[in-house]
């Protein structure tokens, strides 16, 4: 059940990031790997809110070590998403919304046993 309540909080913060990245790249603010870097830096502070209060509502982790844990994780999955885009979308010459999907998918994955075992516990 954790999982899933995981990942509805992951699809709220998801939307977010995709909100950001989209603004960025199609405002010409930003080119794509920065700008998904940016979105799953928003996304990630929505779902701090979201897996404190919902996902692992029981953890008895204090704010203290719970916080920098999670911030570490997502700047982590930050930089994992800026580069999995840059590799499918530089590289490899992929648009950069179908860049993004695997780079949210393993950033979810991966995030979610980080802060399941580490964040959280």
């Amino acid at each position: 059940m954790t999982i899933l309540r995981y990942a509805l909080t992951g699809a709220l913060a998801a939307v977010a990031h995709y909100l950001v990245l989209l603004t960025l790249v199609e405002g010409h603010l930003a080119e794509a790997p920065a700008a998904a870097m940016a979105g799953a830096l928003c996304g990630a502070l929505l779902a701090y809110a979201g897996n404190r209060h919902f996902t692992f509502a029981d953890s008895q982790a204090s704010y203290r070590r719970a916080l920098p844990r999670f911030a570490t994780v997502a700047l982590l999955g930050a930089a994992l998403n800026g580069a999995v885009v840059w590799l499918a979308s530089v590289a490899l010459g992929l648009h950069y919304l179908l860049a993004q999907v695997p780079a949210t998918l393993i950033v979810l994955v991966l995030g979610y046993r980080l802060n399941r075992t580490w964040s959280f516990s």
